[in-house]
């Protein structure tokens, strides 16, 4: 796997892989509409080679180190010094490179974060659907379940920031995390539509003022092949969007928190699924939902990817050294790039079936049959639970 260092020399060293597929990857922001109700988003796509092409920061502002830190140690204090740690960590995509045309359209996906992560923190995984053929639009949610995020108010150069926000006392976490994975749904079909739009022609400002015409995109996206996925709070909440959305055709569901998700919902999901669990994180209650809804539908899959633990498959799994691996989580015991490569690879061949796609993703088409073990001996990879 090819990988390159992405930080400079101010301490800690993120090095996340580059794509392994055939198109280089361009990357840019996005925001829309002047509050909380318009939308933020990372958008990763094929792009055509550049030179001199400049990186973007993994955590884009320090105000996100200070989220992260409320989040994951629960000691605004420690952001300075997860700033010197992680601060200065780049993405090896190309910021703001040019789109490589597509007369065919690419497919989209739309992808929703965990609770208290941010759209830059699945760059990994993002990167690597981007260089297989897709557009990828990580969303960063407005619902207080983000590390923090910010819009840009009508007033020129004015930010309102929206901080993460734990279960009120004396609320249940059901419905409160319930609300949250609704607004979280309703922001993806939000983002669906911004494409839309934009295919149709709609000119659509971005308030960033970014060097990118988001216009480009109006004749290289195919939105008869779009699909939504996530992450933990973001697996359920690409489930919610399913439901919502008719033109979202599956959902691929990482290590979903299967929690928030109302019992009358079960019998309501009616395209397939994709779950791609790790080893550490799931109970046998949520496992029995998931094949609740496999019940539903027979295109549906539950795979488990043995020695992995929840945050391996965000970024984090990238972060070197045993202090920064506590802080985050606990570490799998499979390596982090062989990890990405068996879930990159059974949702290329899952999006590739679902979504009736030309390019040949199929060689671990067996995985998605159930068959487990038997497709790569010599990699502890995985096991289906069917």
């Amino acid at each position: 796997v090819a990988l390159r260092l992405g930080c400079g020399s101010m301490g800690g060293m993120l090095a996340l892989p580059r794509g392994q597929g055939p198109h280089q990857v361009g990357c840019t922001d996005v925001m829309v509409g002047h509050t909380r109700q318009g939308l933020f988003l990372r958008l990763f796509y094929p792009c055509l080679p550049r030179a001199g092409a400049t990186e973007p920061l993994w955590v884009p502002r320090p105000e996100y180190c200070g989220g992260l830190a409320d989040v994951t140690l629960g000691h605004r204090w420690c952001s300075a010094l997860l700033g010197i740690a992680i601060g200065s960590c780049r993405v090896p995509v190309s910021w703001n490179g040019p789109l490589e045309p597509r007369s065919t359209g690419y497919p989209l996906i739309i992808f929703s974060h965990g609770l208290g992560a941010f759209r830059t923190l699945y760059s990994s995984i993002c990167t690597e659907l981007a260089s297989w053929g897709f557009v990828v639009a990580a969303l960063e949610h407005r619902d207080h379940s983000a590390a923090t995020t910010y819009f840009c108010t009508a007033e020129a150069g004015t930010e309102e920031w929206i901080p993460f926000q734990r279960v009120p006392q004396g609320q249940k976490e059901f419905y409160f995390r319930n609300k949250q994975a609704h607004q979280r749904a309703q922001e993806c079909v939000r983002a669906l539509r911004l494409f839309q739009g934009i295919a149709g022609g709609r000119s659509v400002p971005n308030m960033l003022q970014q060097d990118w015409d988001l216009s480009v995109l109006k004749d290289s996206l195919d939105l008869t092949r779009v699909a939504v996925m996530g992450h933990s709070f973001g697996g359920v909440t690409a489930l919610l969007a399913l439901v919502k959305e008719p033109s979202f055709r599956c959902a691929v569901a990482l290590d979903a928190w299967m929690f928030p998700l109302e019992n009358l919902l079960y019998p309501e999901v009616p395209k397939p699924v994709l779950f791609i669990n790790t080893e550490r994180f799931q109970t046998p209650e949520s496992v029995a939902k998931m094949k609740r809804l496999s019940s539903r539908n027979s295109q549906t899959r539950i795979v488990t990817v043995l020695g992995t633990a929840h945050e391996d498959q965000t970024d984090f799994a990238f972060l070197p050294g045993k202090l920064l691996g506590r802080i985050f989580g606990r570490r799998g015991t499979l390596d982090p790039h062989k990890a990405l490569a068996i879930t990159s690879r059974a949702a290329l061949a899952f999006l590739q079936r679902h979504l009736e796609l030309q390019e040949q993703f199929g060689q671990w088409d067996e995985l998605l049959e159930g068959v487990g073990d038997s497709v790569a001996p010599d990699v502890p990879f995985g096991r289906s639970r069917l």
